[in-house]
C-alpha cells in the first residue's frame, strides 16, 4: 500500500478501537505509532522522537491553564456556589411558567462562568435542580433534558476547558476566544429559556408553578452569590484588561474559589485532597488524549493524507458554506460516538488548515475565532444525543425515576434550539466577532 492508503486505513481502524471501548487517547497512539512504523519502519527512531516530542508538548507553560480550571470548578462546588445560583435565578424566575426549568438553565450558566466544564455543571446543578423541579411537578422528561442541555453551558460559557484545547490546537488567542464565546453563551442560556416556555405551553401539563417570592426574598438570593461574581469578574475581566494572563487567570479563579470554599465550610482537608486527585485524574485523562492525537497527527502528516484532503477539496469546486455545512454534519455524527474533547482533539489538526484556507469573508486572524465558537456548539449537541451523550446518563443517574428514552426526548427540542443557533451564528459572525473587535 502507499503511504496515503496507509494513512486513509488508520480511520476505520481507530473508530473500531473505539467502538471496542478502548481509550480514545490509547487508540489514537496505538494507531498513530503502528501507521509510523509501517512508513519508517524504525521502532527505535519512533521511540526516541517520542520522548522529545511529548516533553516538548507538556513543558509548556500554558498547559497548566487546564488542571487550575479543573480545580477551579472542584472548589466552586465545594463551595457551595451551585446552590446559591440556583436559589438566586428560582426566586427571581420559578413563578413563571417552566421558570424553574428556566432558573436550572439560568444556574447551570452561572455555574459555567466558574467551572468551565460541561459534565462537572451538568452533575453539580443536576443535584441541585433535580429534586425542586421535581417538588413542583416538573415531568422527568422536562427535568432531565432541560438540565442536560443546562449542562453544555459549561464548556462555552467561558472560562472553558475545550476553549483551551481549541485555542492551543488552532493557535489562537484563549482571551480573544472567551471574548467570542460571550454573547453566543448568553444566546444560548436564552435560547433554552425561549426553548422552555414554549414546550411548557405545548405540553402544560409537563410541569408545575411556585408562588412568586417577596422582593426581600429575591434581594436576599442575589446577595448571597456576590462570591460568583466577583471571581467571574476578576478572573474573565483581569484577562479582557490585561491584567492577567490566562494561565494567572485560572490560578486567580482557583484561589478565589478555594477560599469561598474554605469560608463557608465546605473545603476539609479530605475534601481538598479529593479535589486535588480528581483534578490530576481528569487531567490525565486529557493529557493522554492529547498525546494520543499528536501521534496520530505526525503519522498523517507523513502519510500525506491531510496535504492530499486539502487538495482534494480545493478541486471539488465547491464554495466554502458548502465546505463548512459538510465539516459541521460530520461534527455531528462524530458527536453520536465520541465525546467532545475527543473530537476537539483528533479532528482541529486536520480540519482546520483546511477551512482556514477557505474564503469566508473574514479579515485575517478572525475566522479561527469564529469557526471555534461555531465548531464547539456542534460538539455540545454531542454532549445530548445518544448514543454517547454523556450529559443524557450523567443526568439520567441522578433520576432513577425517569427512563432513559424519555431523557432522550427531553433534549430533542434543546438540540433543535442549539441548530437553529448554529445557524444564526453563521449568518450573522458579527454575533461571534463583535464584542472581540471592539475591545481589541
Amino acid at each position: 500500500m502507499s503511504r496515503f492508503e496507509i494513512g486513509l486505513w488508520s480511520f476505520p481502524i481507530l473508530l473500531v478501537l473505539i467502538f471496542l471501548r478502548i481509550p480514545i487517547g490509547v487508540a489514537m497512539f496505538a494507531v498513530g505509532f503502528g501507521g509510523a512504523y509501517l512508513l519508517s519502519g524504525n521502532s527505535v527512531m519512533m521511540l526516541s522522537q517520542f520522548k522529545h516530542l511529548i516533553y516538548g508538548e507538556f513543558s509548556s507553560y500554558s498547559f497548566s491553564i487546564i488542571p487550575l480550571f479543573l480545580l477551579m470548578g472542584h472548589f466552586a462546588t465545594m463551595g457551595g456556589m451551585s446552590a446559591g445560583l440556583f436559589k438566586a435565578a428560582e426566586t427571581w424566575l420559578g413563578h413563571r411558567k417552566g421558570g424553574v426549568a428556566m432558573a436550572a438553565v439560568g444556574a447551570c450558566a452561572g455555574f459555567g462562568a466558574i467551572c468551565g466544564s460541561s459534565l462537572a455543571t451538568a452533575a453539580t446543578m443536576g443535584k441541585v435542580a433535580l429534586p425542586e423541579l421535581k417538588t413542583y411537578g416538573y415531568s422527568g422528561r422536562l427535568a432531565t433534558g432541560a438540565l442536560a442541555a443546562g449542562g453544555t453551558l459549561g464548556i462555552l460559557i467561558p472560562p472553558s476547558v475545550i476553549l483551551v484545547v481549541y485555542a492551543m490546537l488552532a493557535e489562537q488567542n484563549i482571551a480573544k476566544l472567551f471574548v467570542a464565546a460571550f454573547i453566543p453563551g448568553l444566546l444560548a442560556a436564552l435560547g433554552y429559556m425561549i426553548c422552555i416556555s414554549i414546550y411548557v405551553r405545548i405540553r402544560p401539563q409537563s410541569c408545575g408553578q411556585r408562588d412568586k417570592a417577596p422582593m426581600a426574598e429575591r434581594l436576599t438570593a442575589l446577595v448571597a452569590v456576590w462570591p460568583v461574581l466577583t471571581i467571574f469578574v476578576a478572573v474573565v475581566g483581569g484577562i479582557y484588561l490585561g491584567i492577567f494572563t490566562p494561565t494567572e487567570a485560572a490560578a486567580v479563579g482557583a484561589a478565589g474559589t478555594g477560599i469561598v470554599a474554605l469560608a463557608s465550610g465546605g473545603l476539609t482537608w479530605r475534601g481538598t485532597g479529593e479535589a486535588i486527585l480528581e483534578t490530576a485524574a481528569s487531567t490525565g485523562m486529557i493529557f493522554l488524549i492529547l498525546i494520543g492525537a499528536k501521534v496520530f497527527n505526525n503519522f498523517l502528516a507523513l502519510s500525506g493524507v491531510p496535504m492530499q484532503a486539502a487538495a482534494w477539496v480545493g478541486a471539488l469546486g465547491l464554495t466554502p458554506w458548502v465546505i463548512l455545512a459538510a465539516v459541521l454534519l460530520l461534527y455531528l455524527a462524530f458527536g453520536c460516538v465520541m465525546d467532545s474533547l475527543s473530537m476537539i482533539i483528533l479532528t482541529i489538526p486536520i480540519l482546520f488548515p483546511i477551512l482556514e484556507g477557505l474564503d469566508f469573508g473574514l479579515p485575517h486572524g478572525e475566522f479561527g475565532l469564529w469557526f471555534g465558537i461555531v465548531v464547539l456548539i456542534v460538539v455540545e449537541v454531542g454532549l445530548i444525543t445518544p448514543p454517547v451523550g454523556m450529559n443524557l446518563f450523567i443526568i439520567n443517574a441522578l433520576d432513577k425515576d425517569t427512563p432513559i428514552s424519555e431523557t432522550f426526548k427531553g433534549t430533542l427540542p434543546f438540540v433543535i434550539t442549539d441548530l437553529i443557533r448554529v445557524g444564526i451564528l453563521i449568518a450573522f459572525p458579527v454575533l461571534t466577532l463583535g464584542l472581540v473587535r471592539w475591545i481589541y
